[in-house]
């Protein structure tokens, strides 16, 4: 499938790289902290969404910002050594111009920029948690990350692995290319559906960047 587009937008953890044991070792210890049963713990979907409305599922309001502040610390301190790029990332973004491309994550900015220089990307620009009061699935994140580049939502293409972030790049009125790193392609709703980033190639154009994703629209 080939797309012209003006910007690209990705994901970070499960699209560039992968911090998925990194995740699990830390709120799996953040959770005996808080004295979070088992069984609570194992029916709240962790990847791709914001901290705070993991917390808000497991604790009460009033110990919110105290836990927040909390994990945010574990993953910080956990990311040496618990971030690897995934198949294609590196070569992918090396290809686009600047100015055309974002990273878009449900991260908090201190987390989301120590992962990002683990790996070694340089983002022009970077969308956290931070920066916006509603998370995937709704469209704000991508809406942000747009307007920050200047560029028209439609005229965007986003790179997600989950389906929160797949319904928040659709919500948002931009194209969509799904990454099966963490999910079945079952549950993934997009464009177009790639195992990784290694099947994505792009070349510069004077109006943008065009895109060319080896794979199949979803299900």
């Amino acid at each position: 499938m080939k797309i012209h587009a003006e910007a690209l937008l990705f994901d970070n953890d499960g699209t560039l790289v992968s911090s998925l044991e990194s995740v699990h070792r830390c709120w799996s210890r953040w959770a005996e902290e808080y004295g979070i049963a088992a069984e609570d713990f194992a029916r709240v979907e962790l990847h791709g969404r914001p901290a705070v409305e993991i917390i808000a599922e497991l604790l009460p309001a009033d110990r919110t910002a105290g836990a927040l502040a909390r994990i945010e610390q574990l993953e910080v301190d956990d990311v040496p050594g618990g971030v690897e790029l995934l198949p294609g990332t590196k070569e992918l973004l090396a290809s686009l111009p600047a100015g055309r491309w974002a990273v878009v994550t449900s991260a908090t900015r201190p987390l989301a920029e120590a992962r990002l220089r683990e790996a070694g990307i340089e983002a022009p620009v970077v969308i956290a948690a931070d920066d916006i009061t509603r998370g995937k699935p709704d469209p704000e994140p991508y809406l942000l990350a747009a307007a920050k580049l200047g560029v028209d939502p439609a005229a965007c293409v986003v790179f997600e692995d989950a389906p929160a972030g797949l319904a928040a790049g659709r919500a948002a009125g931009m194209a969509t290319v799904a990454l099966t790193t963490t999910h079945d392609p079952s549950e993934l709703v997009a464009d177009v559906v790639v195992p990784d980033l290694s099947a994505v190639s792009a070349q510069a154009t004077d109006g943008g960047v065009t895109v060319v994703a080896v794979g199949g629209p979803s299900a």
